[in-house]
């Protein structure tokens, strides 16, 4: 059954090849930095004490009158970025011994380094004859006077917030060898009302809470989103009349597809790392097995043939295994097996149950929900079991996804009685817990890939 329908236009945004219809350099290109510079700012994180790097930014120049306004939202965007990153420090502005900044000419760096900033972003912002915005960003190390990046872009003047993210990704990968993961949403179930009358509408917002907008009404039920890591797709499931429906919803177009009915189904599917699969856990009689579906043909094949609850799947990120939560033992633990089925390792040997799996965008660990004592841990493994560490624990922690690069995790919270939940962040390293703003209550997040 195919059900074909198209959600309101005003729901979505341009990818960011739509929003960038050009891209020049304005000096030294992120991939061109070779030599001595380049590994004297690269940020080393280790899972010991660690000190933020101090990065100075003041407000980006105002290239013709007018523009001042959006050249300290943004800013603003790339400050609270990089600061609730964990991995930079930025200095408040006013300890600047320099207010205005000239773009074009080199700064004067002793007065950056008489306030022990390590690093310095410049910027201007240009409103062009056709009103479109010119951005323009250069970074530079303090200490040897080198510009370390440099780039400028042309968009559209509403965009300005989407440019923000996407300089504070280039100053991250630039200082850290790593992706940033700015320029990213995150799908979640907002809920409001009072306990027993939750209503639950699925919601889509920037990684920073910012640019709220919602994807279903709140007349049904839904549950558990997954973004697909390829493309601005995601599944989840809906609770109307009957039984669960799992949808798939093009983000970006807002075409919703009826995958199918699911009697049982508890958890929604997950993407395949090439978006064409799905994996889910279905149930029958008193056992639930994983099948994959093909969502080209809706061809189902069976991965597991087990008389114990096998759910919640996660793909690898090659494709080529499955991590999944399996009571087989007899109680929640999580598994490891090859894509296509057949022998499953146990990984799991600490005390209480493990939940909620799910595999790093780079491969390294496997997030999960570990359950004892009264206690709901969100912790981190490597896919052989090693190197278990909790990074943070309390009453009713679940449901983990990483950000795109691997670094960072979310989950939701829950305290009980007249509360909600809310959305966190934590460094896979077990530091910077941050709450995430939300409008209302909010759980079950998956995060997007990079919009690029």
């Amino acid at each position: 059954m195919i059900d074909k329908t198209r959600l309101p236009e005003a729901l979505f945004r341009p990818s960011r090849r739509q929003i960038l219809s050009g891209m020049a350099s304005a000096g030294v290109m992120l991939s061109g930095l070779t030599g001595p510079a380049s590994a004297q700012k690269r940020i080393t994180i280790t899972e010991g004490e660690f000190a933020p790097v101090p990065i100075a930014i003041p407000n980006f120049a105002a290239g013709t009158p007018g523009d001042a306004e959006v050249g300290v939202g943004v800013t603003q965007v790339i400050t609270n970025n990089l600061k609730r990153s964990g991995l930079f420090a930025p200095i408040d502005q006013a300890a600047y011994l320099e207010k205005q900044i000239n773009i074009d000419a080199a700064p004067n760096f002793n007065n950056w380094k008489s306030i022990n900033a390590q690093a310095l972003v410049t910027g201007r912002m240009t409103r062009q004859g056709n009103g479109r915005v010119k951005a323009e960003f250069r970074l530079w190390d303090v200490n040897t006077g080198q510009q370390l990046a440099g780039q400028q872009y042309d968009t559209s003047a509403e965009y300005w917030r989407r440019i923000a993210h996407i300089i504070s990704d280039q100053i991250y990968e630039r200082m850290t060898g790593e992706k940033g993961y700015f320029d990213t949403r995150v799908v979640f179930v907002d809920e409001s009302g009072a306990a027993d009358r939750r209503v639950k509408r699925l919601a889509l917002m920037d990684q920073d809470g910012a640019n709220v907008r919602y994807l279903t009404r709140g007349s049904d039920l839904v549950l558990t989103p997954r973004f697909s890591p390829s493309t601005q797709e995601i599944t989840y499931m809906e609770f109307g009349q009957g039984d669960p429906r799992v949808y798939l919803l093009n983000i970006e177009t807002g075409q919703r597809e009826i995958v199918g009915n699911f009697p049982g189904m508890s958890f929604s599917p997950r993407f395949s790392p090439d978006g064409q699969r799905v994996i889910m856990s279905l149930q029958q009689g008193g056992n639930s097995n994983l099948f994959v579906m093909d969502l080209r043909s809706k061809s189902m094949t069976r991965l597991t043939d087990t008389p114990a609850i096998d759910t919640s799947p996660s793909y690898a990120p090659d494709g080529t295994r499955l991590c999944f939560e399996s009571d087989r033992g007899g109680k929640p633990q999580i598994y490891v097996m090859p894509a296509t089925g057949g022998a499953a390792q146990r990984i799991s040997f600490g005390d209480g149950t493990y939940s909620t799996p799910v595999w790093s965008p780079r491969g390294d660990y496997i997030a999960f929900t570990k359950q004892g004592g009264g206690q709901f841990a969100i912790g981190i493994m490597k896919p052989d079991g090693s190197g278990e560490r909790i990074l943070t624990s309390g009453f009713h922690n679940e449901g983990p996804t990483f950000a795109p690069n691997g670094r960072v995790v979310m989950f939701f919270r829950d305290p009980g009685g007249n509360s909600g939940p809310s959305l966190f962040t934590i460094d896979v390293s077990g530091r910077n817990e941050l709450r995430v703003p939300t409008p209302g209550f909010a759980s079950d997040p998956a995060w997007s890939p990079l919009l690029s």
